[in-house]
């Protein structure tokens, strides 16, 4: 038996068992969006010799791999944190070359044979998109474009993203939406509640997906790193200890395990 006659026999064994712990899950609620902190890349590459970039191509794998589990799944909100604000702090020769491996994968996910059009999946970038290259940018642009009649699930990308600069984003958008509608009374006092928090949640750049109930961080890192903390008071944090790269089915399905056995108190705490 040739060796792609194996692969084929393997591949089709790992998916028939992923079927079946899938049934097993789903006998219980299962999330409805799965965020992830894809930490470790760089200490991916350190630990194991490998040339500067080659890390996060791992971590690229790593992520297609995370993707198929979460959409085979039922999974419809998928968000992942891609490039922080902060890190156009690194060096230039670094930022230069996630930002060109970023427009190399992104044009990777129109393609017709790509996973997002397999699973019907909508690309959403959120961020301040126009902190980024334009060739980035426009990449970004034509992805949203191509996804955009997908309906069965939503990726989220965030690059170019911080919370603070999601909220304050916001905030600034509902001023000027609110502006010709602030009204001063008698007494020269500004009238209350002009700017509610629906109105900004409205104006994030988050308003794609709901909350998240899972957000993943790998390393081991309990901390958000200014991730999605506007949305994240009532979800589930969890945190195994292998690097992005090293992530694996199994570590999925701890962490929705997890979800479902604590499923009874995080819902009383979005109910106080």
């Amino acid at each position: 038996m040739d060796i792609k006659r194996r692969t084929q026999i393997y591949n089709n064994l790992c998916s028939f068992a992923r079927k079946c712990i899938y049934s097993i899950l789903s006998v219980a609620t299962l999330p409805n969006h799965i965020a992830f902190i894809m930490d470790g890349n760089r200490r991916y590459s350190k630990q194991h010799n490998l040339v500067d970039g080659e890390g996060h191509k791992v971590g690229y794998s790593s992520l297609m791999s995370m993707l198929r589990y979460c959409y085979e799944l039922g999974v419809k909100y998928v968000t992942v944190y891609a490039f922080s604000i902060e890190n156009f702090k690194r060096s230039p020769e670094e930022v230069r070359s996630l930002m060109d491996l970023m427009e190399e994968k992104i044009e990777g996910l129109i393609k017709e044979e790509s996973l997002v059009n397999q699973y019907g999946v909508r690309v959403h970038f959120a961020g301040n998109l126009k902190l980024l290259p334009k060739p980035v940018r426009l990449a970004a642009e034509r992805a949203m474009k191509a996804t955009a009649k997908n309906s069965k699930a939503v990726l989220t990308i965030c690059i170019a993203y911080t919370s603070t600069d999601e909220i304050s984003h916001a905030v600034e958008e509902c001023c000027e939406e609110k502006r010709d509608d602030v009204k001063v009374s008698n007494d020269g006092k500004y009238e209350k509640d002009v700017i509610n928090v629906v109105d900004i949640e409205r104006h994030m750049y988050m308003a794609v997906a709901p909350d998240p109930d899972i957000i993943i961080r790998t390393s081991g890192e309990t901390r958000l790193s200014n991730f999605l903390s506007w949305q994240s008071g009532n979800c589930l944090l969890c945190s195994p200890s292998v690097l992005w790269p090293e992530i694996g089915f199994r570590h999925l399905v701890q962490a929705i395990l997890e979800f479902q056995y604590k499923l009874y108190y995080l819902n009383k705490q979005k109910q106080t």
